[in-house]
């Protein structure tokens, strides 16, 4: 496991630095329930999925309701 912990880590550096994406943690009162879900990142702490797939937060979004990272580079988009 630990060369696709690797491989996964140098991914979400590739992904930082091409569309300014970070991961999605989770807050202290947050309750992972239905299709939203915990798991572990690259770097061992937790982070939101959605159906299972990982979640990120768009850098250039400063505020809640911001959604400018919504369709760039053609793959990301908001969760809704």
């Amino acid at each position: 496991m630990g060369s696709l912990d690797a491989a996964l880590g140098e991914r979400l550096d590739q992904c930082r630095t091409a569309f300014g994406v970070e991961v999605a943690r989770p807050v202290a009162k947050a309750k992972a329930e239905g299709e939203w879900s915990l798991v572990k990142a690259a770097d061992g702490k937790e982070m939101w999925a959605y159906e299972g797939k990982p979640l990120y937060t768009f850098a250039g979004d400063k505020k809640p309701g911001d959604m400018t990272g919504d369709g760039v580079g053609g793959v990301w988009h908001v969760a809704k």
